[in-house]
């Protein structure tokens, strides 16, 4: 999808949905990563991920379009847009417009894990991040630690 025919489908989806117009850019910004799309307070544009577009499809575009449209319209009228203001989640309601989008991509998972372990106790000792044992000791018996394989 083109960002002419995304313009054309906000038009249409604010004058069927909200009985107003939308008289502002829509456009996709791939540089957004964990939303679906994102309302600009400061010039009234609305930003669509097209990640989300390419995995979930026109479904899930036109619910982040809705979305994102709640945000707008109701910041046009000086009522509540934020996601916790009832204003804003009464609109949602009555438009059919979605809470939260489908996840746009698989979360990052730290993959590293350093094990240590007591050479007197044998107390394991799991760490996200590495760590001097010629610095630290076991917090059991104060013994000294050593990395074991993993």
């Amino acid at each position: 999808m083109d960002e002419e025919r995304l313009q054309q489908l906000a038009e249409r989806l604010s004058s069927e949905s909200f009985g107003r117009p939308f008289r502002h850019r829509i456009y996709f910004n791939s540089r957004l990563r964990t939303t679906g799309g994102r309302y600009r307070l400061h010039d009234h544009d609305i930003e669509i991920n097209p990640e989300a577009y390419r995995r979930h499809g026109l479904g899930e575009l036109v619910g982040i379009i809705k979305h994102e449209l709640c945000h707008y319209h109701l910041h046009i009228e000086g009522r509540g847009y934020r996601h916790r203001d009832r204003d804003f989640r009464e609109l949602l309601e009555a438009t059919g417009s979605p809470r939260h989008c489908s996840q746009i991509r698989e979360p990052a998972r730290r993959k590293t894990r350093h094990e240590y372990r007591c050479s007197d106790c044998g107390a394991v000792f799991i760490r996200k991040i590495r760590m001097d044992t010629n610095r630290y000791r076991c917090g059991k018996c104060h013994g000294k630690l050593v990395e074991a394989s993993g």
